[in-house]
């Protein structure tokens, strides 16, 4: 079964192909996911790669956690399941009925 890693602090222009080479010295990847903004599409300096082995990945974690990737420390290590949010409320003031001029 594969093992998912969170790997954080990534330089924004890292692309996932970049990360997948990377991972790869330490065993087979079986998936990279950088995550980005859903407006602008840019990095947000984190992503997930998914290696075949629980053995690969404690290999990865071993080999890259605290290694230096453009002039950033980076983070490696097993992803904990995404856990449910409340809903965030909308923005700005609350709504209020329209009061016009006095009758």
């Amino acid at each position: 079964m594969a093992t998912r890693l969170y790997v954080g602090n990534l330089p924004f222009k890292t692309r996932e192909e970049e990360l997948q080479a990377m991972f790869q010295q330490a065993g087979a990847v079986q998936a990279v996911n950088i995550i980005r903004d859903k407006f602008s599409g840019h990095s947000r300096g984190f992503g997930f790669v998914e290696m075949v082995s629980g053995e690969d990945a404690q290999k990865a974690i071993e080999m890259f956690n605290g290694q230096s990737i453009q002039n950033r420390q980076i983070i490696v290590n097993e992803a904990r399941p995404q856990t449910p949010r409340p809903p965030r409320a909308g923005g700005g003031a609350p709504r209020t009925p329209h009061s016009g001029p006095a009758d």
